[in-house]
């Protein structure tokens, strides 16, 4: 669908008697969208949270950091609603294991830091057992000064003996350990002898460590104290696993009730309320209104009042607008034992909600926006999301990035070996993922692959290899197409930018359609001026660039690719002139006035008129077509990449006529043999280059065209994407529309009331 599902306003009316019974059914529903209440209605306040809301929030808190220390999540429990039953005694229950995790947690905690602090002594101390020295015969001297750390000695022994301060020195090393023990000249105090030698020179310095121990014996007592509080920590875990395995079903169970208690609870936050009545807001998809009405008459019958107050129109321009002003519903009945003076006063202060024509004053918000697409085009709507949820008033282009995106990456990649494989990882992206992202992720890598698997047939190659078209299209003339990498096809490599040159005026042509169609519901006039100059300046300068006027001062591929002796022989070779008039210019003499120049400034002249401003973006109708040529880049860059991994692997030979071989099937010597001096040998190939080199050219075969594929995500993905993104929805799409979140819940975990 072009446009999202369409919504309804409506309001519920009633006394506060019946407020918990509204909000469970309404909740049950799942249905509406609440909108929230601003305080401008004289007369009436939010309403205050339902009892119980403030205990049912702690604990709420509380599951969920229990939750957060079993790293507990959905999958880690059997969704049986029999497994995951609360029973009656759920608080005593949740109090116990509380206690139980809280208790565990704390001692784990405990263990870490001490184990922690075991581990810095054991740094500190590591250096000097690796060294062999005791510690207490590196300090106490008052004539030398001591240091140890790491660093090579030969720079350290060179500043020493350079420092005119150091009269004698020695060092001693261990592993990576150096220690030094220098004595100053006569007058030079020994503190910071060596620090003030070693400026300059790369030496970590080790502190002594705190400690009367043997440094090896000490090390040895530290490791077996690490060992000691590593097993402690490993069975806590697995006590937090056991736990995680019995009650994890329950605490995601008891996760479920508490976010719905206090949900309900909550939710008169967002009603208008009196000390007796209360009004309620919010959307609703219109097809849902009827089962609203039904299931409220169920509950309460006729102590509330409901009204679809308006269905919203699609109007990109402005706020939404009151297709027709609907009232249904009986008016709201005083709850039973409610006096007539309470009922009197209740209905005082709902009056003060209600305007002139006795339609209810509503809260002024938009409609959310829920997106209705066909199922083949809803992993797509993730990447329209990226940009900005699509408004409720404006067209969704989701069906148009499922229709193109696809098709520009099979284009850019073309290739069955590859597309082959998109469609394997997109399809377990989708199927074995819970993620909704991962999973649309997984259905576009899909989509993706198909259309890289079908170009991949019209360019007969599998794998950077053109086996394929030789089984596939046998001696056809015009298939399999050539991407234009060989000697003897270099007019393809011209004509895919060509081709991505009309793609893109053709993709353009849609948006601004799209956005012509959009401005209709402010008129044909303004549809024409907005839109429909763009639309002539787009179509008439590209006519132009195409004609044979001036054509010597254009590139001859423009007029040659679709010649009958061009890569794609369809018997083009451009527009005719389409003289009008010559326009006398000084200097060159004049100017011929074409029917396509004609057609584009006429579009400038209405683009003037319309937004004079925007007019200075004329020149895009050129530019964003040339940012389609990337869509030619990229299937080349990628092309010629496998190309190049294939040449390694397998070698390749121009035959005299130019065409390309790899060596797939024959040595090297068989192109002498054959040919003679007629061919010319490429490369000899590693497969052909004994077994080290076949060995390593699989290898490179291997990564190479894994580095291709994974390549071809970040380039001819992205690619496609930004050509979606800034070339076709800046042209009709703003994007920034609120989601549809109903007020509900979807139960995972069974009933829980």
């Amino acid at each position: 669908m072009l446009r999202p599902e369409r919504m309804s306003k409506v309001s519920v009316t009633g006394s506060k008697g019946v407020m918990p019974t509204v909000i469970e059914t309404v909740y049950e529903l799942n249905l509406l969208h609440l909108s929230d209440y601003d305080g401008s209605w004289q007369g009436f306040d939010n309403g205050d949270p339902i009892e119980g809301a403030e205990d049912a929030s702690g604990r709420l808190v509380t599951v969920r950091a229990l939750e957060s220390t079993l790293d507990l999540d959905d999958d880690d429990v059997d969704s049986d609603p029999d497994v995951s039953a609360i029973g009656s005694d759920w608080e005593g229950r949740l109090e116990r294991v509380r206690t139980r995790i809280n208790e565990l947690d704390d001692r784990r905690s405990e263990i870490r830091e001490e184990l922690r602090q075991v581990d810095e002594k054991i740094d500190r101390v590591a250096p000097f057992a690796e060294l062999g020295i005791d510690l207490d015969l590196l300090t106490g001297y008052e004539s030398v000064d001591v240091l140890v750390g790491e660093g090579a000695v030969a720079p350290v022994e060179t500043a020493l003996e350079n420092d005119d301060d150091v009269r004698a020195y020695e060092t001693f090393t261990g592993g990576d350990v150096v220690a030094v023990v220098a004595a100053p000249v006569e007058g030079v105090d020994t503190d910071g002898l060596i620090d003030d030698a070693l400026v300059g020179v790369e030496f970590t310095r080790h502190g002594l460590p705190d400690t009367d121990h043997n440094p090896d014996a000490y090390v040895d007592e530290l490791t077996g104290r690490k060992r000691e509080l590593e097993s402690d920590l490993e069975e806590i875990d697995a006590e937090l696993a056991e736990i995680k395995r019995e009650e994890g079903s329950f605490l995601l169970a008891l996760e479920e009730k508490l976010t719905i208690e206090v949900q309900r609870a909550e939710a008169p936050l967002q009603f208008a309320t009196t000390e007796h009545a209360f009004v309620s807001e919010g959307w609703i998809p219109s097809d849902g209104y009827e089962t609203l009405v039904s299931a409220l008459s169920n509950a309460v019958g006729d102590s509330v009042e409901i009204e679809e107050l308006e269905r919203a129109e699609y109007d990109r321009h402005g706020a939404h607008s009151h297709t027709e002003d609907v009232q249904k519903g009986a008016p709201a009945a005083v709850e039973e034992g409610e006096d007539e003076d309470a009922a009197t006063e209740a209905d005082d202060q709902q009056q003060k909600a209600v305007p002139d024509g006795g339609s209810t004053v509503t809260m002024d918000d938009e409609p959310p926006t829920i997106q209705d697409n066909p199922s083949a085009a809803k992993p797509f709507e993730l990447l329209v999301q990226a940009v900005n949820r699509p408004k409720y008033s404006e067209l969704d282009p989701t069906i148009f990035l499922f229709l193109t995106f696809p098709l520009f990456f099979g284009f850019m990649i073309g290739d069955v070996g590859y597309g082959i494989i998109y469609v394997a990882v997109g399809y377990y992206m989708y199927s074995q993922f819970d993620s909704p992202g991962i999973s649309s992720l997984g259905g576009v890598a899909v989509w993706a692959g198909l259309f890289t698997i079908l170009f991949g047939v019209v360019y007969g190659e599998i794998f950077g290899l053109h086996v394929l078209g030789e089984w596939v299209w046998g001696g056809n003339e015009l298939f399999p197409l050539n991407k234009g990498l060989e000697p003897a096809a270099g007019d393809f490599a011209l004509g895919w930018m060509v081709i991505s040159v009309l793609a893109g005026i053709l993709h353009l042509n849609i948006g601004y359609i799209l956005d012509f169609y959009e401005n209709l519901s402010h008129g044909v006039k303004d549809a024409l001026f907005h839109s429909g100059s763009w639309i002539l300046m787009l179509n008439g300068i590209w006519v132009w660039i195409f004609s044979a006027q001036a054509r010597s001062s254009k590139p001859d591929f423009l007029f040659t690719t679709f010649t009958s002796d061009g890569p794609f022989p369809i018997g083009f070779s451009g527009f005719p002139e389409w003289g009008l008039v010559t326009i006398p210019l000084p200097v060159v003499g004049g100017f011929l006035l074409t029917a396509p120049l004609l057609v584009f400034l006429i579009g400038l002249v209405m683009l003037v008129i319309s937004e004079p401003v925007e007019a200075v973006e004329a020149l895009d109708v050129v530019v964003n077509v040339f940012s389609y040529t990337r869509m030619g880049a990229v299937l080349l860059a990628k092309a010629g990449m496998a190309f190049v991994v294939n040449l390694l692997f397998f070698g390749a030979y121009v035959d005299p006529d130019g065409g390309f071989h790899f060596l797939r099937t024959h040595e090297p010597s068989y192109v002498a043999e054959h040919y003679g001096e007629g061919a010319d040998l490429v490369f000899g190939g590693l497969m052909h280059s004994g077994t080290a080199g076949l060995i390593g050219g699989l290898v490179i075969l291997v990564l190479g065209h894994i580095l291709v594929l994974v390549l071809g995500v970040t380039s001819a993905g992205l690619q496609a994407v930004r050509l979606e993104y800034v070339e076709f929805f800046n042209k009709f799409y703003e994007g920034g529309g609120e989601n549809y979140e109903p007020f509900g819940h979807d139960r995972k975990h069974g009933e829980t009331n």
